[in-house]
């Protein structure tokens, strides 16, 4: 790609990601353009379904959460790797309004965009579930899947104002349930409130 059109890329996805954050992943395509100053057709050339360009956008972000789950893994204990891992992830999904029901969807849909990047994001949370469970520190009777519906399910409460001052209480009692003996101390450490937060 052409240095011209790879900064007319990115500045396309910079402005679909600020307006993502703000009215969620149904906005206009249009509107996009309109932020971007410039035409529909432009927009489309680069991405030509909604999925595309959210697939383009949420790409890096997977990855990066796929690296941390790699970081996490080795640098902390199990259980507080899971817990920290799932954090990250609540807190990611809810930046961008609308995006769980996108991911629960795409990664059943081989056909979907976003399939292969939910599901290296799937299989992330699944090591460090199987690792935390190898451990004894994580119930034995989930799974990855049952890990990425957990993080859907999360991020979906912080979507919802009524439920959002909940939000922080409820992961922690998530966590916990994860959790088995020893790996519950993380999850208390999960309830505490953030500084700043």
């Amino acid at each position: 790609m052409r240095a011209d059109a790879r900064k007319n890329r990115d500045h396309l996805l910079a402005v679909a990601g600020a307006a993502i954050a703000e009215q969620g992943v149904e906005v206009s395509l249009r509107d996009i353009a309109r932020r971007a100053d410039v035409g529909l057709a432009t927009l489309l050339r680069h991405f030509p379904t909604r999925e595309a360009l959210l697939e383009a956008l949420l790409r890096t972000s997977f990855e990066e959460l796929a690296a941390r789950a790699v970081e996490l893994g080795t640098s902390h204990s199990s259980g507080d790797a899971l817990v920290s891992w799932l954090r990250d992830c609540v807190e990611w999904t809810t930046e961008y309004r609308g995006a769980t029901v996108l991911m629960a969807a795409a990664i059943e849909d081989t056909e979907s965009a976003l399939h292969a990047s939910c599901v290296t994001l799937r299989a992330a949370g699944a090591r460090l579930l199987t690792r935390a469970q190898a451990e004894g520190v994580a119930r034995s009777d989930i799974d990855g899947a049952d890990l990425f519906g957990l993080v859907a399910m999360l991020a979906w409460l912080g979507d919802q104002p009524a439920l959002a001052s909940r939000a922080d209480r409820l992961f922690g009692v998530v966590a916990g349930a994860i959790l088995t003996g020893a790996g519950r101390g993380d999850a208390e450490e999960e309830r505490r409130p953030r500084a700043g937060g």
